[in-house]
């Protein structure tokens, strides 16, 4: 009779830092701008408060910490209570890898760029290690050195260049152009972090930005077969492919990193494309919002307010049920959207090598089963 086994174990990561934009930010925004950068009904469904995530709920991040047994990451920005013993997050609402060249007044998008985020993660290790020498209370609120070698080091970032690069009037080689500048940023930065004892990158690709009614409502452009703004959507693909392709040569250039590359965007695509047999019902129908043709209105995204009799009242309000719908808001998905895109990626089924989240850590690892 034979015995299925894996001789690798499984790894224990002690630690989660994670550098991202809004599909991964746990409170870094909220920090910096205070209640108005993360409102109601934001958080309404989990944490029931607004938690410093646009979604109702948990986001990947977390359904990633929960499956390995991690408290959720604490924001690197917020000095509020927080405890970083098991690592940090440097992603912030709007976050580009190249620097943005306007004001987040100006176009949304976030001064902490990914190379601040990386700025951050070299302070914050250098600075915890000597904060911990303190001892007391200090000692217990930040990892031991050992952590940052044996952390997972996650990435999820890269959505906000791309509808930040597009226009319409951009041509092919602009295109190709731009993102040949944002993959190299990002390749520095992933170099950057292994230079610093990091070990093991779990790499998301980014995701469908042509499938969001952020921007299906603004642009009248070409559609795919399920109503996805093909242009964009052939935008995030390049940019995947050219991602996909350093990461090949990352693999080289750093011979004792493990990386793990993501495929979110057929995660995420299928899920699009499944949506009604799923029982999201219309892909695109936001659940958080005020108008418009998916209940989105740019100028009133979900939390806005208006006064009426001396008090303030909430117009773009959460559906009844966010767990029947994709779309939270215009541009992030719902915590059940989140939670089946999780259930999706977690075993490795859609990663390059198809490495499962708990095996992140293994340069070598081999999935296939051995024969006693």
């Amino acid at each position: 009779m034979s015995i299925f086994c894996r001789t690798t174990p499984e790894c224990d990561f002690p630690a989660i830092f994670n550098f991202g934009d809004s599909n991964s930010d746990t409170g870094g925004l909220l920090a910096m701008f205070g209640e108005t950068a993360v409102r109601p009904p934001n958080g309404e469904t989990f944490f029931h408060s607004p938690a410093g995530r646009v979604c109702d709920g948990r986001l990947l991040i977390d359904f990633i910490a929960e499956g390995l047994g991690l408290p959720y990451l604490n924001a690197f920005l917020d000095s509020m209570g927080t405890n970083f013993t098991h690592g940090a997050n440097y992603a912030t609402i709007g976050s580009t890898i190249l620097r943005p060249n306007t004001t987040i007044f100006q176009s949304g998008y976030s001064p902490i760029s990914l190379d601040f985020q990386y700025a951050q993660f070299s302070h914050f290790l250098k600075r915890s290690q000597t904060i911990r020498q303190k001892g007391d209370v200090f000692k217990n609120m930040f990892p031991e050195a050992y952590k940052f070698s044996t952390a997972l080091y996650v990435f999820d970032i890269g959505q906000n260049d791309i509808t930040a690069g597009y226009q319409p009037d951009t041509s092919t080689e602009q295109v190709k152009a731009y993102v040949s500048d944002v993959i190299l940023e990002y390749t520095i930065t992933i170099k950057n972090v292994y230079a610093l004892g990091g070990r093991a990158f779990w790499i998301h690709n980014t995701g469908p930005v042509g499938c969001l009614p952020y921007i299906l409502d603004a642009q009248v452009t070409e559609s795919d077969k399920y109503g996805c703004a093909a242009p964009f959507n052939g935008v995030a693909q390049y940019f995947n492919q050219k991602l996909k392709e350093a990461i090949v040569q990352l693999r080289k250039d750093l011979p004792l990193a493990a990386i793990t590359y993501v495929d979110i965007y057929s995660v995420k695509y299928s899920l699009i494309a499944q949506s009604q047999n799923l029982g999201f019902g219309d892909p695109f129908l936001v659940c958080c919002g005020h108008g418009g043709r998916y209940n989105f209105n740019n100028s009133m995204r979900c939390g806005s307010t208006k006064m009426g009799n001396g008090k303030e009242t909430i117009i773009a309000n959460s559906c009844e049920d966010p767990s029947s719908r994709i779309i939270w808001d215009g541009l992030h998905y719902t915590e059940m959207a989140n939670g089946w895109v999780y259930s999706k990626i977690v075993d490795g089924a859609y990663s390059d090598p198809p490495v499962p989240l708990n095996m992140a850590c293994h340069r070598d690892y081999d999935s296939r089963p051995l024969y006693l």
